[in-house]
């Protein structure tokens, strides 16, 4: 019995290490957390007021897009673009939408277009989209993002 006794306590104080948990560190913890993120996606879309109640993402953001682009339409029919361009129907324009809710235009012009005035067309865009709605900007987990997204803009419609 003594033996059993002496052997008891043995274990006992031998198996405490087997309770002690290895916590990792918290770099490890930054690094498996910033593995598992996807960088290229935003939780929620940049959005103006009148999307705000639609509760689909992907319906909140075709909404957004949509509205952006008619008023973008809106801006630029008033201008000299298509008298100046005849030819030119569609412009691809970069938009960015900064967390801070501001907007930035710039036409996407294709590597070998000469036949534009890049500059020209560049300061028509600046100068006409100015004004426009309170814009949300996009949600990554909690935190507003700068998003950068490509709209085609129809200036002619026959």
């Amino acid at each position: 019995m003594k033996h059993f006794f002496l052997f008891l306590v043995v274990l006992l104080f031998n198996s405490c290490q087997y309770f002690d948990r290895l916590v990792p560190s918290e770099k490890e913890l930054l690094a498996k957390e910033l593995k598992e993120i996807n960088w290229k996606e935003v939780d929620e879309f940049p959005s103006v007021a009148d999307c705000e109640k639609i509760d689909d993402k992907t319906q909140r953001q075709q909404c957004f897009f949509e509205i952006l682009t008619q008023l973008i339409q809106e801006k630029l029919s008033v201008d000299t673009l298509s008298v100046l361009y005849p030819e030119l129907d569609t412009i691809e324009v970069k938009v960015t939408v900064f967390p801070n809710s501001t907007m930035q235009f710039e036409p996407q012009f294709p590597k070998d277009s000469v036949a534009y005035d890049t500059i020209k067309i560049d300061s028509i865009l600046k100068a006409r989209l100015v004004d426009f709605p309170k814009v949300n900007p996009a949600i990554k987990r909690g935190i507003p993002v700068k998003t950068q997204f490509v709209l085609p803009v129809i200036l002619k419609v026959e």
